[in-house]
């Protein structure tokens, strides 16, 4: 065993998370302080100190102090230690707005006696370096210079100028929220096509507060595809919690056809899907299609 997995099996749980949360923050955001420790696990700054300084001391080239930040910057030689900083085990502590995930007893039975499984479906992350620079420059406003496999037919070695602002998980892959320098306009980029990015030192122009599809709601209305017979009918619309035979979702309007295309909703005019497959219609589909044309048939 190396030593520096004995030195991380001799610490107390409790305080591994928070050095796990320590090479977290720094990597993905770019800094940590003492007031991001105390804050994110309810201790008193002495504390958060003292676990700054015990990191320091086992990881003594992996952070520098930097005065502008008050805080900590990943120096070039950084290393994770105690967490696993992959996007397939950060991602969902940014959905869950967790300071850490797992425990001690992760590696035995399920805590609750109750077994979960996941469907097995294609991994579509990217490198953490790539996701590194991208949380940085959403996190920093910055712009943020990529090398994108587009499927536009676009040539995959030209590099693109974005001002990321937000994070989104479809359920099946993540997006980036930017707006394209080249197009003028706010869209969405698959994380898993980005295969290089750079954090620029130039401060983001068109932030979350300019993309008025992402700031707009609309109420989306669905119902129960008229193939369906009237058991299965008043099945969905239970499940759904469905008032008055429609299920309304308010969703960001640059959300709308992830929601269709998760839902597996029939969005032809006619609704000419299979309904068994395709169980649920558009009732708003005039005020609804503007924002979401690439998910109607």
């Amino acid at each position: 065993m190396a030593s520096s997995e004995k030195s991380v099996s001799k610490v107390k749980w409790s305080t591994r998370q928070r050095l796990q949360y320590i090479e977290i923050k720094a990597w993905y955001t770019g800094t940590v302080s003492r007031s991001d420790v105390a804050k994110a696990f309810a201790i008193s700054d002495a504390a958060a100190t003292k676990d700054l300084n015990f990191y320091n001391q086992a990881a003594p080239n992996n952070l520098i102090y930097k005065h502008s930040v008050y805080g900590f910057v990943p120096s070039d030689s950084f290393r994770e230690i105690y967490a696993d900083l992959s996007p397939a085990a950060v991602l969902p502590l940014f959905t869950e707005n967790l300071a850490v995930i797992g425990g001690p007893s992760a590696t035995q039975d399920a805590v609750y006696g109750i077994s979960v499984d996941t469907l097995p479906l294609p991994t579509r992350l990217p490198d953490k370096f790539v996701l590194a620079q991208l949380v940085r420059a959403v996190k920093n406003n910055k712009k943020l210079l990529m090398t994108y496999k587009s499927l536009s037919g676009r040539d995959d070695s030209e590099q693109r100028t974005i001002e990321p602002h937000s994070l989104i998980n479809t359920g099946l892959r993540w997006h980036v929220r930017a707006y394209s320098q080249d197009t003028f306009d706010f869209r969405d980029y698959v994380l898993s096509r980005i295969t290089q990015a750079e954090m620029l030192d130039e401060e983001a122009e068109s932030g979350v507060a300019y993309d008025d599809d992402w700031v707009e709601h609309v109420v989306l209305q669905l119902a129960p595809h008229p193939g369906l017979d009237e058991k299965k009918r008043l099945n969905l619309l239970y499940d759904y919690g469905a008032e008055n035979d429609v299920i309304e979702l308010n969703v960001r309007r640059s959300l709308v056809g992830y929601v269709l295309q998760k839902l597996s909703v029939d969005t032809t005019a006619d609704h000419s899907l299979n309904p068994n497959k395709y169980q649920m219609i558009v009732l708003n589909r005039d005020e609804i299609e503007p924002f979401a044309g690439w998910a109607f048939l």
